[in-house]
């Protein structure tokens, strides 16, 4: 035990030290992101952080769906088109969006022309809010699958981190009998850690398990 241990401390300070060389400001982050400063303010202000608001939590889910087949720092760099596009993400206006409007986000060369995430993104707002009806908020409806507490993993390597697990399948598999589109289950995994429902930050990462009071996976 006190063999293994040490390994696993010997394992951590390495990554630390590494990883400290990977970023400009010389702080330790996970190594999946690139020195780039949205990328960097995501990772430092958002991710693996607790989000409760249904407006975000609508925008998260949209942003998730929309990086499909893509990467993130693409959608990151959109952001704020998706924004202006969108309404800022509020699902009830995007819920009224008709044909004209899923035209204009079509040509919108802003965001993803994609017309089955367009298409979906509509459709999930339209089930967005009857989830909302049904729990109170979005927020309940999602947070319960977790006891409203976040997961605090302990990974050593962001390698480690999985991309789906069988939480996210049966989240997804709920969401679909909900009528929610283009939802897969490592889409809803990669939401799951947006919004801070599993914290996959690693030890060596500044980030690991900071200022949460979770349950320890």
């Amino acid at each position: 035990m006190e063999c293994t241990l040490i390994i696993i401390d010997v394992i951590v300070k390495f990554r630390f030290i590494i990883n400290k060389m990977q970023f400009q400001d010389s702080v330790c982050r996970c190594n999946w992101i690139k020195d780039d400063s949205d990328y960097l303010k995501y990772h430092d202000e958002e991710w693996g952080v607790p989000q409760y608001d249904d407006q975000k939590l609508f925008e998260l889910l949209v942003l998730e769906s929309a990086e499909a087949g893509l990467n993130w720092l693409m959608i990151l760099k959109k952001r704020e088109n998706y924004r202006l596009a969108y309404d800022n993400f509020d699902p009830n206006k995007v819920a009224e969006f008709n044909e004209e409007k899923a035209l204009g986000l079509l040509n919108n060369k802003g965001i993803i022309r994609s017309k089955l995430k367009i298409k979906s993104s509509i459709q999930n707002a339209q089930k967005f809010l009857e989830t909302q009806k049904q729990y109170a908020s979005f927020s309940n409806y999602i947070w319960q699958y977790v006891d409203h507490k976040p997961i605090l993993n302990n990974w050593l390597r962001s390698e480690d981190v999985p991309n789906e697990t069988s939480l996210s399948l049966a989240i997804c598999k709920n969401m679909k009998e909900r009528g929610f589109t283009f939802i897969g289950s490592r889409i809803i995994y990669a939401f799951m850690q947006a919004i801070g429902m599993v914290n996959d930050h690693p030890a060596y990462c500044f980030k690991y398990h900071k200022n949460q009071n979770g349950v320890n996976a």
